[in-house]
């Protein structure tokens, strides 16, 4: 858990009319981000539009949000791609820009076996002495890493953890119970079953629009009060549905944090598609922290 932290959120990458990077807007959203509680920030992973990212942009925000956070929060930076070379050197950039720690996402497309997954995993966790988070997420990547595969991946001294976006619970608790890997779940719709199962925290999509939310949440079920858990989850859904099942989480969070008045923008690149999010602060009691 020291590692990384517990409330930490999968940041979007502020950008201007036509896809430029936006400082003003990355400035505005760490801030709201360390004010509502985030002690963890993910940046250039799947919400941060990694694919679309240069790797020269990626190590200039991981350079940019370490400065801005001034040790209030881990940044932990997206380096995994589908080259086992590229994210190694995504890592020592990485590295080099002063983040606290890796995401390394099982390497997609290609599909490789377990055996080279774990190959690709042990390289770049190697090349840098980050700690490293393991993401696995078989809907995105076309393959899952296989519990064995977490098992021996956890014998690395420098793989500390798993953003699960698998869902599958029970796995999670076995790999748990077998290795001293610290679970993040990967998934805001299950944020509470993943808590209650033993999760050290989350990596939340829905953290950029409500970090003090997922705070609350993650505090409640550490202090054992399930039944105020529940209540905060609950209250939390229609933000998750909004947020995650209208259309791409990272459009519409980038939407979201428009209309909260965060970002001036909800720029994405293709081919994502700018969403909106009308009357969204209204519809859910939000309102930008300077109004409050």
């Amino acid at each position: 858990m020291t590692d990384f932290g517990a409330n930490l959120v999968a940041m979007v990458t502020p950008m201007g009319p036509g896809g430029t990077l936006s400082e003003p807007g990355l400035t505005r959203l760490v801030d709201h981000l360390l004010a509502g509680g985030a002690d963890g920030l993910v940046v250039g992973g799947t919400t941060g539009e990694a694919p679309t990212l240069s790797a020269t942009e990626s190590a200039g925000l991981v350079r940019s949000v370490v400065a801005r956070t001034r040790g209030q929060a881990t940044v932990i930076a997206g380096v995994g791609t589908h080259d086992t070379a590229e994210s190694v050197r995504r890592a020592r950039d990485a590295e080099a820009a002063g983040a606290g720690g890796l995401l390394l996402v099982c390497p997609y497309y290609s599909r490789p076996t377990q055996a080279g997954v774990l190959a690709h995993c042990f390289a770049v966790a190697d090349a840098t002495e980050l700690p490293v988070m393991l993401y696995d997420v078989p809907a995105r990547a076309g393959i899952a890493m296989a519990p064995e595969t977490l098992v021996e991946l956890a014998g690395h001294p420098r793989v500390r953890a798993v953003k699960d976006a698998k869902g599958d619970l029970f796995e999670a608790m076995t790999v748990l119970a077998r290795t001293s890997l610290a679970y993040y779940c990967g998934i805001d719709e299950l944020n509470l079953p993943y808590l209650a199962c033993g999760a050290a925290g989350l990596v939340s999509v829905v953290g950029n629009v409500v970090p003090d939310r997922t705070a609350d949440l993650i505090r409640a079920v550490r202090a054992g009060d399930l039944a105020s858990a529940r209540r905060i989850q609950h209250a939390l859904n229609p933000v998750i549905d909004a947020v995650m099942h209208a259309g791409p989480g990272t459009a519409m969070a980038k939407a979201a944090l428009v209309e909260l008045g965060i970002l001036p923008h909800a720029t994405v690149r293709l081919p994502l598609i700018e969403a909106n999010l009308p009357d969204f602060g209204q519809e859910f009691g939000f309102r930008h922290p300077s109004s409050a």
